[in-house]
């Protein structure tokens, strides 16, 4: 593998970049459950809304909205849904009753100066048979039930729509067109056929990345072995070990890592627009050439056909030493790397993107490597932290979930940064991604990997060994996470809160249970013979 100052830094960039970003699933929903619980009357789950807007008897747009706690429930297939006129309130809150007379329309009204259960009281003793709630905000408000009201008896459904939505409503009516909206809230499938191929993705790349980590390291040992046997003392003494193109972290870098990745984060929450998108797909373009280059390289290297290219050499200026076969596969790389950022808002550019991104991500793990048990520990700690602060405890300061923001793309045109890895839910009636960020498959990936060079150096078997557990520990909590995501009703999730207690903790306990825990964290090898009583055994009395 050849591994240039270039690459080290393309790699340093995309790894910070690709580390803000968790699990994400539906846009941001504001809650108000804490101070208004179910009750009865006011017991509903909150649901999605689809909501298509017909216009002159044409269907020209859909709009999504949420359903409120009180209300009865909405149809959950199109097909048995009404399609119903829409008009303005007037007044337009409709906190008192409406002069325009109703007789079954659905009623548009602005959200203030009363509460969402007396507006809904108001329309439908106007005649209405649904009120359409436009927020003043461009995300979606659960409309809740005031703390002190009880006896709550609403007989029409109640729908917040976000603000442009509303806006674009009100525009087309007074222009006197004939506006018509269906409400209906299809369900979710129970599994998410897109989760699951996700799971199976991460599950996979760190799987692929661990055996290339620790086959690298035991080839390392064995050229290591042959090189010590026919060495002599004078050899020792003056020539040192030779590189393996590897960078270890340490202790320092770990805890370094919370203050540059949040540093990495913050900027891009105050950055990203659509031009800043544009920068972040070069570097994670650059990046993923490099990835790509370098496993198709390790590849095909395997067959006896490349193995010539792959050992044959030439100079070049900036560049040095590169192999014929890196020369041959460059321009492929380059081209695919290309096509994808050009066609990349296309319905299927996930595909070259996760390629991309897996290609990165198992370059990467081979790299990028913790020396023990130490490191590991407290890189993942800081790792959790950060990962919880900038999901949840950054809303207390900039009133919105960093992370999230981030994740998403908010003002970039596009649907999130390109450093994470991505399905369509194509069975989903809801349409959209899931998606999981890159830090949530290289962080953990880094201890898994380590757990397979130990085994290996240790001549463990799969079972008396860690990466069997460590890979089933991450699997689970990786589970656990997506289990997490729908249950908080789509919310995102800081997918390394799941996952770092069920892979570290399993790590710890086996550590620990066995008796080489102080080995694995100190050394993070097995005990070898000494090299000067290997070179020169001491003979028998």
């Amino acid at each position: 593998m050849e591994l240039k100052g270039s690459w080290c830094w393309s790699v340093l960039v995309i790894v910070i970049i690709g580390l803000c970003s968790s699990l994400v699933y539906a846009g941001d929903i504001v809650h108000q459950d804490d101070i208004a619980p179910k009750r009865p009357g006011c017991e509903n789950n909150f649901v999605l809304v689809k909501i298509p807007i017909w216009i002159n008897g044409e269907e020209v747009m859909e709009f999504v909205g949420v359903g409120a706690r009180f209300g009865p429930t909405l149809e959950s297939k199109e097909k048995r849904a009404n399609q119903t006129r829409v008009a303005v309130a007037d007044p337009p809150d409709c906190c008192t009753n409406p002069k325009n007379k109703l007789t079954g329309e659905v009623i548009l009204v602005y959200r203030g100066n009363c509460s969402f259960t007396v507006k809904a009281n108001v329309a439908e003793a106007a005649g209405a048979s649904a009120i359409l709630v436009i927020n003043n905000q461009t995300e979606l408000f659960k409309m809740v039930c005031e703390p002190n009201e009880t006896d709550i008896s609403i007989g029409i459904p109640a729908v917040m729509l976000p603000q442009d939505a509303g806006a674009s409503l009100q525009e087309r009516i007074k222009n006197n067109s004939a506006v018509s909206v269906q409400l209906y809230s299809p369900q979710r499938p129970l599994v998410d056929v897109a989760e699951v191929f996700l799971w199976l993705m991460a599950v996979g790349t760190i799987l692929c990345a661990s055996y290339w980590s620790a086959w690298s390291a035991r080839e390392a040992v064995i050229e290591q072995d042959k090189l010590l046997k026919d060495a002599s003392d004078e050899y020792l003494g003056s020539e040192a070990t030779p590189s393996s193109g590897v960078v270890d972290i340490n202790t320092m870098s770990a805890v370094l890592f919370v203050v540059i990745a949040s540093l990495f984060l913050i900027m891009l929450y105050k950055l990203m627009s659509e031009w800043f998108i544009e920068v972040l797909v070069v570097l994670f373009g650059i990046g993923g050439i490099e990835g790509l280059q370098t496993c198709l390289v390790a590849l095909l290297s395997c067959f006896r056909w490349f193995e010539h290219a792959g050992e044959s050499f030439v100079k070049l200026p900036f560049l040095g030493a590169v192999s014929y076969l890196t020369l041959a596969v460059s321009p492929f790389c380059i081209a695919f790397a290309v096509l994808w950022a050009v066609f990349r808002r296309v319905s299927f550019a996930w595909i070259g993107q996760d390629i991309l991104g897996i290609a990165l991500i198992i370059t990467v793990l081979q790299i990028v490597r913790v020396p023990n048990l130490k490191v590991g520990t407290i890189l993942l700690s800081c790792a959790i932290v950060y990962d919880i602060f900038w999901v949840f405890v950054s809303k207390w300061w900039f009133h919105k979930s960093v992370m999230i923001v981030v994740a998403r793309g908010d003002r970039s045109g596009e649907d999130g940064i390109p450093m994470l890895l991505k399905i369509p839910r194509l069975f989903d009636p809801w349409g959209g991604y899931s998606i999981i960020g890159f830090g949530d498959i290289i962080l953990p990936g880094l201890l898994v990997a380590f757990s397979l060079r130990y085994d290996w150096l240790s001549k463990k078997n799969l079972r008396a060994g860690y990466f069997l557990w460590a890979m089933i520990a991450y699997g689970l909590g990786l589970l656990i996470t997506y289990v997490a995501l729908n249950l908080m009703d789509g919310h995102g999730q800081p997918a390394l809160l799941y996952i770092v207690p069920f892979t570290l903790g399993t790590f710890l306990a086996l550590g620990k249970k066995r008796g080489e825990l102080k080995n694995l964290w100190t050394r993070g090898e097995p005990e070898r013979p000494c090299m000067h009583i290997r070179l020169h055994p001491q003979p028998t009395q």
